[in-house]
């Protein structure tokens, strides 16, 4: 049997399938599987072009059967998303890894390649058929399965030279009596509307300057529901990375002001009566400004971490190797 993955998550993912022999099929030899991992499918084609790659390639390799594990949503004709497509006629079959929905990915893709190869191995079986999701949260599971595809807790490997930055400036900032005025004459709702700006700029600034917003090939309504999807993926996956960053150096500026700040002697000089809870309004305040000064003054687009959070970007990459093997 042929294991076909796309690079990066699916690679991973197969790498680690053992024991694909179905249940119920104890008393068969345990499947001899090859593993390949390259380029298989590209978001604007449909499910048969997939299986119908699929299938040249088992021929070539003389497989049995061949499996492709792709991260790329599925989607049927009448546009319900698809955990995978089979056609035991041609032995071919392919699994979406976003449909299991981002949770326990291993154990469930095993669990399905092993379904799927039950499927393909019963002659009583159609020559062809889908199996879509079940309920009506398909595209709220595939997006979330998108999501943690991209592991957005990674994006710092992106963004580590604008933490640096960052960093230094909320360092110089902390000490600043001016940085104290101005942390103390802000309201709550001034910070958080500070936080939530800060971090909506910063994620503006990595899709314009990464080029990560994905536009449709055409006018279909299938390439624009698949320009909604990975753009919303890529949204999502930099909100929950870059609110991990702002974390992340709210606490480390928060540690250094206690280190080094008395806040009465900072009162005594500003004439204002100040105590250690300021310190996490002024943190707070720092980070905001830390965060946007941080990341608009560093370059970001050719950092891989950073367009590795595009599904749109892993497409091109796709493309190229697919088009360098016709080529």
């Amino acid at each position: 049997m042929g294991l076909v993955a796309d690079p990066a998550s699916p690679t991973d993912v197969a790498r680690r399938m053992t024991n694909l022999t179905p249940a119920g099929d104890a008393a068969r030899d345990e499947w001899d599987v090859e593993f390949v991992s390259e380029p298989f499918t590209l978001g604007l084609e449909d499910v048969d072009t997939a299986l119908s790659r699929l299938h040249a390639r088992g021929e070539a390799h003389q497989w049995d059967l061949v499996i492709g594990v792709t991260e790329l949503p599925l989607r049927g004709e009448d546009g319900r998303y698809l955990l995978a497509a089979i056609d035991p006629r041609r032995h071919s079959a392919v699994l979406s890894l976003p449909a299991l929905g981002g949770l326990r990915v291993r154990t469930r893709a095993r669990r399905a390649v092993r379904g799927l190869i039950s499927g393909m191995s019963e002659p009583d079986r159609p020559d062809e058929h889908r199996v879509p999701l079940r309920g009506r949260n398909g595209r709220g599971r595939v997006l979330l399965g998108m999501v943690l595809a991209n592991r957005p807790w990674l994006l710092a490997a992106g963004l580590k030279s604008a933490l640096v930055a960052a960093l230094a400036t909320g360092a110089v900032a902390t000490i600043e009596p001016t940085i104290w005025l101005l942390a103390a004459s802000l309201s709550g709702w001034r910070l958080a509307a500070a936080t939530i700006a800060s971090i909506a700029v910063v994620i503006a600034w990595i899709v314009i300057d990464g080029e990560l917003w994905d536009r449709p090939d055409d006018d279909s309504p299938a390439a624009r529901e698949r320009s909604r999807l990975y753009n919303t993926s890529t949204l999502l996956t930099l909100t929950i990375g870059v609110v991990l960053c702002y974390l992340a150096l709210y606490v480390i500026n928060l540690c250094w002001a206690l280190f080094v700040l008395d806040p009465a002697v900072m009162g005594d000089s500003l004439g204002m009566s100040l105590g250690y809870g300021d310190l996490f309004v002024l943190t707070w305040f720092v980070a905001s400004a830390a965060t946007l000064g941080g990341a608009l003054g560093t370059g970001l687009a050719s950092d891989d971490a950073i367009r590795a959070a595009a599904y749109s970007k892993r497409e091109e990459d796709r493309r190229a190797r697919l088009a360098g093997e016709r080529g």
